[in-house]
C-alpha cells in the first residue's frame, strides 16, 4: 500500500479545511461553480498552489487524444480533487476519479460533494499505489 509522503498529508488536511470553511459558509444547495471558486480562493489564501480545470489528454496505444478530459483541481501537482453539488454521488464518479489518478500517476485524490448537510459525509479520499 501506497504511503503519502509528508507534503500529501499536510495538502489533505488543507483540502479538507478549504472544503469544511466553503461549506460551513454556503451550506448545500447552490451550484458547482459557486463552490469551485470559493474552493479555488480557500486554497488561494493558505498559499497552496493549484491549477482549475486541467486539461487531460488520454495516451493510449502510443498515441495522443486530445478529447476534453479536464480535472476540476490539481493541487500542488499532487493531488486530484473533483468537486460537485448532486444530491447522490454516482458510483461512476468514484470510478473517475481512480481512473484520473491512474492518468495523471498521482496518488491521491478527493470527490468533494458539497450539497450534504454535513460536509464530512460529502468528502472522500482516494488513494492509488
Amino acid at each position: 500500500m501506497y504511503k503519502l509522503i509528508e507534503k500529501e498529508e499536510w495538502l489533505c488536511k488543507e483540502i479538507v479545511d478549504c472544503a469544511f470553511k466553503v461549506h460551513k459558509a454556503l451550506g448545500p444547495g447552490l451550484l458547482e461553480k459557486i463552490y469551485e471558486v470559493c474552493f479555488y480562493h480557500e486554497l488561494k489564501k493558505k498559499g497552496i498552489n493549484y491549477l482549475r480545470q486541467v486539461y487531460l489528454p488520454i495516451n493510449y496505444d502510443g498515441l495522443l487524444f486530445d478529447e476534453g478530459l479536464r480535472l476540476d483541481v490539481l493541487v500542488d501537482d499532487l493531488i486530484i480533487c473533483e468537486l460537485k453539488a448532486l444530491d447522490i454521488v454516482n458510483p461512476v464518479w468514484e470510478a473517475q476519479i481512480l481512473s484520473h489518478l491512474k492518468l495523471t500517476e498521482k496518488h491521491v485524490g478527493f470527490l468533494i460533494n458539497f450539497n450534504v448537510v454535513k460536509i464530512k459525509n460529502g468528502i472522500r479520499r482516494y488513494c492509488l499505489e
